[in-house]
């Protein structure tokens, strides 16, 4: 039994205002190249399909086309992550469980399998806390409680088939150890984010979507990460596709690499040097995020750069000897702060006092309001 497991296309995305659709394009080209060539029995997508919820016309009609042309040549099962509206991703599904392309959406049918081969297929769609736990009448509030919940349900339904009947999982979740970058939108509000790996214990394989970059959390769990960088954190991420044969003796899983539109690349020094100095030829043709050092900000820099460095999209300062009073732009004031902390940080900027703890309880009710009405979409 071959499978092909990637997630996370985020088709509709681009890049610091550059399109990406021919990079995604090729993306779906080189996918069902691999399926084609490898044989592949069943290609598991393991949420974000789209990038928002109400993807593009170009995004939904590459989504269509590149089902349309895996279905030609296997089965294909995916699941919605928190980029997609599940509503609409879903609208079908039971008429392309025909096709051969199973849309997994709906929290009931977490526990109903795609029997490909000797294999049942399990697909979890990203679940919100709080509306998850009201639909399963559960008690915490947390990803790990609704996902453990989701697990059992699977486990019952393996359980009964017998031990000749692989099982394999598909997920959109935050696993504990994993390391997120900047392009992954944050889960955090709907209760804590991380999961422990093992709620996945006894299963074949699980097949994991939500971070952006590959990771074997054992042979068993695995990300695929996106098949494109979506940020310059991802400079040195390999993009891809895990190949994953389960045999008899165990997993066995190789990466297929996707191709890369352009190298990313992340250069900081004086705006002269930068201009003059032989050692950042190798960046000419990369995407680039430059910060300039300079002890004074250069007039005209991003133009100038430019004659050098054409497809420098991002630019920021930070003087030399600027030291830890130095002001930070706004970016990297709130990287480390969840949505919740921002707006409390506004609170205090227009009040002049710290959100009281009934404001920031409003705040958070706002926040799940919002998350579940986006997921409802």
């Amino acid at each position: 039994m071959r499978i092909l497991h990637t997630s996370d296309w985020h088709l509709g995305r681009s890049f610091h205002r550059e399109s990406l659709k021919d990079a995604q394009e090729a993306f779906v080209d080189h996918l069902v190249d691999t399926v084609r060539a490898e044989r592949v029995d069943c290609v598991l997508v393991s949420g974000d399909v789209y990038d928002r919820a109400l993807p593009s016309v170009d995004a939904v009609r590459l989504c269509s086309d590149a089902l349309a042309r895996l279905k030609a040549l296997t089965r294909v099962v995916l699941i919605a992550g928190n980029h997609d509206s599940a509503s609409r991703l879903g609208w079908g599904a039971r008429l392309l469980d025909d096709a051969g392309v199973h849309v997994r959406t709906e929290f009931a049918r977490v526990g109903e399998p795609v029997l490909v081969g000797d294999a049942a297929i399990y697909g979890i769609p990203y679940l919100e806390p709080e509306f998850a736990r009201h639909e399963w009448e559960l008690d915490e509030r947390s990803h790990a409680a609704v996902l453990a919940e989701a697990m059992r349900r699977v486990r019952a339904d393996a359980d009964a088939r017998g031990p000749d009947v692989r099982s394999v999982v598909l997920a959109h979740a935050f696993v504990t150890g994993g390391e997120a970058s900047d392009s992954e939108r944050d889960i955090s509000v709907g209760g804590s984010a991380h999961v422990p790996a093992s709620v996945f214990d006894g299963v074949d394989y699980a097949a994991l979507g939500h971070l952006h970059g590959k990771w074997a959390v054992t042979d068993r769990v695995r990300y695929s990460g996106s098949p494109l960088a979506y940020s310059f954190s991802e400079e040195h991420h390999v993009k891809g596709s895990w190949l994953v044969d389960l045999r008899a003796d165990g997993v066995h899983a190789e990466f297929a690499e996707a191709p890369v539109p352009r190298r990313l690349g992340r250069i900081r020094g004086r705006l002269d040097d930068l201009l003059r100095q032989a050692r950042f030829e190798e960046f000419e043709d990369r995407w680039l995020q430059i910060t300039l050092t300079d002890a004074r900000r250069p007039s005209g820099a991003m133009e100038r750069l430019r004659r050098r460095f054409p497809h420098a999209l991002v630019l920021g300062y930070e003087p030399e000897g600027g030291g830890a009073d130095a002001p930070r732009g706004w970016s990297e004031r709130i990287r480390e702060k969840s949505e919740l902390d921002i707006a409390g940080d506004f609170v205090a900027e227009v009040s002049g006092a710290p959100a009281s703890a009934d404001e920031r309880a409003l705040l958070h009710e706002a926040f799940e309001h919002c998350r579940q009405k986006e997921s409802l979409a």
